[in-house]
């Protein structure tokens, strides 16, 4: 028996796309919601799964899970590789052909190298779960191969991290790695002394956190250095092996380069015959659609948009929340013959945390640091976060990491037996 339902197909199970697909739940429309991964990662703390402070199952659901009270919505697991918008249908990598009415691409970002992917293999960076177990694994490695070394020359090299960009992720990967340093690993080894770790925030502009006020970026360098991180600013990294790094004309031994420098968007915006931003962002239409094509639209990460004051609509999760219900609002007005209006982001304000008891927030306007803003900081998140289970677990875990500085998830496992 055929469906006589409008087919939207979503393409991209992140913020963008969820938050559309439950926006739809009372429309008469079937939906089907595509995604290379099973699951819906909260993407603001994967810096803590990379840290081991977090289990991945306590910050990502799996989305048939999330969706299975939605009669109108199925889940399918495959990667779109081909897009026709003349036929209206787009291809999974398996061959198959999907048919839409409207289409929601919401794939999200990946890493940006500004041309020297060369260095992705020795500086991941921070995008899926797979990425923050790899971090996980060679940041715990680390301290093991820095016990076992021959040599202090070879030791330091081991106890040297370098975190390259200085934007949120950077500041949060920075602070956290001085705390595991000096606070976490203590007393539990027998041949190094952890908190001797040096931990440097490479940010080639004039100041971290370039988003926030100049008064909040420099309070979180302030707090940061407190923390023991090394933050240098105004220079690029030069070169990045797996051996180390070169800053200006110095070459500096290291063996644990991180990246949160740069983000690029996903490959899927170049199926589309669209204008594309220099970060591969389509630039869409004041309602989020496509030029030429209405019934295509494009959300999150994926989507690059103006608002009223010339500045492009942030890549961060409320606007790619915000971004999926609009559309979900656009496509019903769309089925109902009316116009739609353009879409307009609501800036609530930016957070940032930095480490045990330091953040900085700015809420429009109203801006604090210090122990006040990692406590909203962290409620924020919590109560963000999709499921009761996930809440509850997270706050357990970082109460228990508050009292006892310990990170549950320090388990090394997977990949070869040495990372370099």
């Amino acid at each position: 028996m055929s469906d006589s339902r409008k087919h939207v197909v979503i393409v991209g199970g992140g913020f963008g796309g969820l938050w559309a697909t439950r926006a739809l739940a009372s429309a008469d429309v079937r939906i089907t919601l595509i995604d290379r991964r099973n699951h819906h990662l909260f993407q603001p703390l994967l810096y803590q799964v990379a840290t081991a402070g977090l289990s991945a199952p306590d910050i990502a659901a799996p989305l048939r899970h999330i969706l299975r009270k939605q009669a109108n919505a199925e889940v399918r697991l495959g990667e779109v590789v081909a897009l026709d918008a003349g036929a209206r249908q787009v291809r999974l990598a398996d061959g198959e052909a999907i048919g839409y009415d409207y289409l929601l691409l919401a794939s999200g970002a990946t890493h940006a190298y500004f041309g020297h992917d060369e260095w992705a293999p020795n500086a991941p960076g921070l995008k899926t779960l797979d990425d923050a177990l790899l971090i996980r694994r060679r940041v715990l490695l680390a301290f093991e191969r820095a016990e076992a070394a021959q040599s202090e020359a070879e030791r330091a090299a081991w106890l040297h991290f370098a975190v390259v960009g200085g934007g949120p992720t950077g500041v949060e990967l920075a602070g956290t790695l001085a705390e595991i340093a000096r606070h976490t690993l203590r007393r539990e080894f027998r041949r190094i002394d952890p908190a001797q770790a040096k931990v440097r925030l490479i940010e080639a502009g004039p100041r971290v956190l370039a988003s926030f006020p100049e008064s909040l970026s420099a309070k979180a360098s302030a707090q940061l250095q407190r923390l023991g991180v090394e933050v240098v600013t105004g220079t690029p990294v030069g070169a990045i092996d797996g051996e180390g790094y070169r800053l200006g004309e110095d070459r500096i031994a290291a063996r644990t380069v991180l990246w949160a420098a740069g983000v690029a968007a996903s490959p899927l915006g170049a199926l589309l015959d669209a204008p594309r931003d220099r970060a591969g962002r389509v630039q869409v239409q004041p309602d989020l659609s496509v030029p030429g094509h209405p019934e295509i639209f494009v959300a999150g990460d994926l989507a690059s948009l103006k608002q009223a004051n010339g500045q492009p609509v942030p890549g961060v999760a409320p606007a790619a929340k915000q971004m999926g219900s609009y559309v979900a609002r656009a496509i019903r007005a769309r089925m109902r013959g009316k116009p739609t209006t353009p879409f307009a982001y609501v800036d609530y304000g930016n957070l940032a945390t930095i480490g045990r008891r330091a953040a900085v927030v700015d809420l429009r306007g109203l801006r604090f640091s210090g122990f006040l803003a990692w406590a909203f900081w962290l409620a924020a998140h919590v109560f963000f976060l999709i499921g009761f289970r996930n809440r509850l677990i997270v706050m357990l875990n970082w109460s228990w990491a508050y009292f006892t500085y310990q990170r549950h998830a320090r388990i090394i496992f997977g990949g070869k037996p040495d990372p370099s």
